[in-house]
């Protein structure tokens, strides 16, 4: 039971997190915003749906998984870190990658010390959450899948910043 309810707020969180990407999405196109690195995004997407896949999956064909309170309330911390991040980039937050012409990029909250901190927690998130409850191959596997698609996303977002 703990599980379903741990896993259907991780859901919602996601969900939440698209909405807000949607209404921002909304806003950055009025203002003229050119998106890029469309061919990644589908590979981001499919990346994080198979996380929640697998953690399901992992769960399942290993029962008897007790939960780890250490790492749930890692995560609570992580997550509450998150949207302080989400929050100091208000509207120009997105899961794809925007640029208004002529604009720099938002230097508030962490930003002002950190290029990618949204992009830290996301793989905090990836090795917490499977942790919780002792999902280990899920946290390795997709640890490892989110470090080659950072690899290709950041690499992306730092040329559309370093043009000009």
């Amino acid at each position: 039971m703990v599980f379903k309810v741990v896993i259907a707020l991780f859901i919602l969180q996601r969900l939440t997190e698209l909405f807000i990407s949607k209404k921002n999405e909304k806003w950055l196109l009025v203002k003229g915003a050119v998106e890029y690195g469309q061919s990644h995004y589908p590979y981001m997407i499919a990346l994080h749906a198979g996380f929640v896949l697998a953690v399901v999956c992992e769960y399942y064909l290993s029962p008897g998984k007790v939960i780890s309170f250490s790492f749930l309330i890692l995560f609570i911390v992580i997550l509450i870190t998150k949207i302080m991040v989400i929050n100091s980039l208000g509207k120009y937050w997105n899961t794809k990658i925007y640029r208004i012409p002529n604009f720099k990029p938002v230097k508030t909250g962490a930003y002002k010390f950190i290029r990618h901190p949204n992009y830290i927690l996301v793989v905090c998130e990836i090795i917490t959450f499977p942790l919780i409850f002792h999902l280990y191959y899920t946290a390795i596997i997709f640890t490892l899948l989110n470090a080659i698609m950072l690899s290709v996303r950041i690499k992306a977002e730092n040329q559309v910043w370093s043009s000009n």
